[in-house]
């Protein structure tokens, strides 16, 4: 099997949608910026495969709070995969494209949705990924 070009935690796949340049330190936004601009929302981001996994992830890599495998805050970081994981029907090991991920979340979360899906994360408030997924609604 070939490899994937990207690895996901469940609740990464709204974060990369609603990213806006900011994140918890240079370096995890500039691996961030990376991820989204030079790949997923490139030209050829529609043949990016995304692996999803349950462990830190290649967004997790630069990440200040990162302890190995997991986080500082890996009780909420748990419960914000489950709840996306069953909101958007993922399990580990799933492959799939940003294309098919975009339209799983179009299909699967609607605007407003995030409020439920998203508490207790700290991006929550800033509106960024509730105004990503309105744009994305948009599109269809």
């Amino acid at each position: 099997m070939t490899p994937p070009d990207l690895r996901f935690r469940p609740h990464h796949f709204l974060c990369v949608l609603g990213f806006a340049g900011k994140g918890y330190s240079d370096r995890f936004t500039a691996n961030m910026a990376r991820i989204v601009r030079g790949g997923l929302r490139a030209a050829d981001g529609d043949e990016t495969v995304i692996e999803v996994v349950t462990a830190s992830d290649d967004i997790c890599a630069p990440c200040p709070k990162r302890r190995g495998a997991r986080c500082d805050s890996q009780e909420k970081v748990a419960r914000l995969d489950a709840r996306h994981a069953a909101a958007l029907g993922l399990r580990a090991g799933d492959r799939l494209t940003w294309d098919e991920a975009q339209a799983r979340i179009r299909r699967a979360v609607a605007p407003g949705d995030l409020s439920s899906l998203c508490t207790g994360c700290q991006w929550l408030d800033l509106g960024l990924c509730e105004a990503a997924l309105a744009r994305l609604h948009d599109q269809t």
